[in-house]
């Protein structure tokens, strides 16, 4: 009799017997997506799968390259025995409804691309481009999940000007923001990103899942900090910058961070002293950061978070690579951090209703990517620990929802 007569589910291994680590979370995303639930084994073979068998099941998993095995009845029990055992620090998490995906990203076309962009692509999970206008008119009623990328919500252009301000793409992309300001009745662009970036936190507040890498985490609070404040010298928006702003900036406002200095000198690519990349003194060979192990039957949604097949992680830079740890509020959970340079590489957080992430670098498998570099190619990293972490926040949206008992 075969196997497959008494088959009750697919395993889809996430430790090293894994062969595509990044497609294995687009197969469970395609199951939930297509009304079957899958559960997540937190800390159980690197956070494994466990779905329904399914002959189209497993046919997907053998055209997108998925380790699987079939078990039977009997193999499943025997793994949620040793699941739900007391003393092993593993959990099981029912993943219902496929959260639906918007990428905050400009229409226009810029020299870098986006790393979120390139592993939903790569892992086969569908998302709509959201920009400024979508935004502001109300979209995001529409959508579980946001990301926020390469982004600058303080209206500077992304703090480009000193290097790039004769180059033509950056001509197009202030003239198509200016224009966009315009058509959308604001005189400046940074009071539309200011905009734009409160109507996110709204979003936040009401039950979203945000998710924001390099620039896109900094920029947003340091736009929600100076509300009302100008901190844009005149060749960004036509006036000089309040001389005071430092001391107006409100902190209640922000996610993450609070007591951060702002860099008004616009020759300068940082925002503030949030980002550590000009103090670090960590060597590439020597740039790493730690995931934080955390109770999988306590705290549900960190231990989702983190899982992975590797506890260290390569760090990779971008224009705020990490954040020092001394500008975090009190109530920020840091899931990674590179504890010898005391910074934070991956955090986490509550507001209102909802939940936020904020990932410091550019790309995790490009480890100092610059301007007008090409996409990463994931067929050659299928197995990126760095990447995982991007798609554990894609799928714990998609929890049945848990108290957390911390």
């Amino acid at each position: 009799m075969s196997v497959r007569s008494h088959a009750a589910s697919l395993l889809i291994p996430m430790d090293e017997d894994q062969k595509d680590h990044l497609k294995a979370y687009g197969l469970t995303y395609w199951t939930i997506k297509n009304g079957l639930e899958a559960s997540w084994l937190l800390n159980y073979k690197g956070g494994s799968f466990l779905i329904p068998y399914s002959e189209p099941a497993e046919k997907e998993c053998k055209i997108r390259g998925v380790t699987y095995q079939v078990i039977t009845d009997a193999a499943v029990n025997t793994i949620l025995n040793q699941i739900t055992d007391n003393q092993s620090n593993t959990e099981i998490v029912k993943l219902e409804k496929a959260p639906k995906m918007a990428v905050y990203s400009p229409k226009n076309k810029l020299p870098w691309d986006d790393a979120v962009t390139l592993v939903l692509k790569y892992a086969e999970i569908p998302y709509d481009v959201v920009y400024d206008e979508e935004v502001l008119k109300g979209d995001l009623s529409k959508y579980d999940w946001l990301h926020l990328h390469h982004e600058d919500f303080t209206g500077q252009y992304g703090r480009f000007w000193s290097t790039f301000r004769i180059a033509q793409w950056y001509i197009d992309d202030v003239k198509f923001q200016e224009s966009t300001a315009k058509k959308l009745g604001y005189k400046k662009v940074s009071q539309m990103k200011l905009e734009v970036a409160k109507t996110i936190r709204n979003f936040c507040a009401g039950g979203g899942f945000l998710f924001a890498m390099c620039s896109g985490t900094e920029s947003f609070d340091v736009a929600l900090a100076a509300d009302g404040i100008d901190i844009c010298e005149t060749m960004f928006d036509g006036d000089p910058a309040d001389q005071h702003a430092q001391q107006k900036l409100d902190f209640s406002k922000t996610f993450a961070f609070q007591n951060f200095k702002l860099d008004l000198n616009p020759y300068n690519y940082e925002f503030s002293d949030i980002d550590a990349t000009s103090t670090r003194n960590l060597d590439r060979t020597d740039d790493f950061f730690t995931l934080f192990d955390f109770s999988a039957k306590w705290d549900i949604v960190p231990t989702m978070l983190t899982q992975n097949h590797d506890k260290v992680i390569k760090g990779f830079m971008g224009q705020t690579t990490a954040f020092r740890k001394s500008l975090l509020k009190s109530d920020v959970l840091v899931l990674g951090e590179t504890k010898s340079a005391n910074e934070a590489r991956y955090i986490h957080g509550e507001f209102g209703k909802g939940q936020w992430t904020f990932y410091g670098g550019h790309d995790p498998e490009d480890y100092q990517h610059a301007v007008g570099d090409p996409p990463t190619d994931l067929s050659l990293y299928p197995n990126s620990p760095g990447y995982r972490l991007i798609l554990n926040n894609v799928l714990f949206p998609a929890a049945k929802k848990k108290k957390q008992k911390t």
